[in-house]
């Protein structure tokens, strides 16, 4: 029989306990990230990365959920932003393409052949344009923290080579939701098609669509040619950047100590993944030419009439853009 000493300490050992469950609890913190693509992808397993790195690193204290495939948001990729900074999603690795219809500065990036390379791509990000561009999304209501990358967008199709502008004219290209790609490939003569990426593979099978443009990753990992994509273009008409970012109420919610690692993960985590990225790039091209896919790469002159026929496109965007938001990133690629 238990003497009423003995009762006395269990009875504090298990309050004890239950205090310190409650306080590991209330430590204990989850957090959304919304992304694109799966884990399958660069992009997924930068969001993955981090999450890891976050774990890790806070010993437990905060965990990072990933719901890839744009789950949060129904498959609607361009909802992202918008759900982001209302708080339906804590954080997120996101395109700026998606989150252009919100942040009007993020097209920058979608000016088709402004940015001719990863080094002009790097001054940019690197620099006062990329600055301005994280000033241009927290006054939005969402913290940017670091840069990832999902690479120059190819042109791939069902009905032949594409060398020259008029070899665009009445295809249907499945095209993201952005006013600018209406806009650039209007100016190429083409039709374009805006749909998400969750409908983009279902219609490029049925022939609803001849074509569509993204990153070699995206094309050799979901096998575009295998739904008829049996041309592709090479001609790195924009890059894609990433951006992991947070929820300016999430954001204020966490401690000095929590903020830092989150960003100093985010930027090792975007590090990471846009290394990866680039050294991948052109196992991936050999991988899909062994799979039979015909690409062409553009000559200078070939490029140069691609330029021109878009020029149209600088003219009406850079003004929504912001002047001196392009004019900072154009003195960057020129510095490079």
């Amino acid at each position: 029989m238990n003497s009423p000493r003995r009762i006395t300490r269990i009875a504090a050992a298990l309050a004890g306990a239950a205090v310190l469950t409650a306080s590991l609890s209330a430590q204990a913190r989850e957090l959304s990230v919304s992304t694109v693509l799966s884990d399958a992808f660069p992009w997924g397993q930068a969001a993955e990365k981090w999450a890891e790195l976050v774990e890790e690193r806070t010993g437990g204290e905060l965990t990072l959920r990933v719901y890839p495939n744009s789950q949060l948001v129904a498959g609607d990729q361009t909802r992202e932003f918008s759900a982001m900074r209302s708080g339906l999603i804590d954080m997120a690795v996101g395109s700026t393409i998606n989150w252009s219809p919100q942040v009007p500065e993020l097209n920058l990036f979608s000016l088709p052949f402004f940015m001719p390379d990863e080094a002009a791509v790097d001054a940019v990000t690197g620099g006062e344009a990329g600055e301005m561009v994280f000033e241009a999304i927290e006054s939005r209501g969402v913290i940017p923290l670091a840069w990832g990358e999902n690479g120059f967008r190819q042109l791939s199709n069902s009905r032949g080579p594409i060398s020259e502008p008029s070899d665009l004219n009445g295809l249907k290209i499945r095209v993201v939701g952005s006013p600018l790609f209406q806009d650039t490939f209007t100016a190429l003569g083409a039709d374009p098609t805006q749909m998400s990426w969750t409908d983009a593979q279902p219609a490029l099978t049925t022939g609803a669509v001849d074509g569509q443009e993204n990153p070699l990753s995206v094309f050799d990992v979901a096998r575009i040619d295998q739904v008829g994509q049996e041309h592709l273009t090479l001609w790195n008409y924009m890059n894609d950047p990433l951006i992991f970012a947070v929820n300016q109420r999430v954001w204020d919610s966490l401690s000095e100590e929590h903020r830092e690692i989150l960003r100093e993960t985010a930027v090792e985590a975007g590090e990471w993944e846009i290394a990866m990225t680039r050294e991948q790039e052109s196992e991936r091209l050999a991988a899909i030419q062994e799979r039979g896919v015909q690409v062409t790469e553009l000559t200078e002159e070939q490029h140069a009439a691609f330029v021109n026929a878009t020029r149209s496109v600088h003219d009406k965007w850079i003004p929504r853009i912001g002047p001196e938001l392009v004019e900072a990133a154009r003195q960057a690629i020129e510095a490079r």
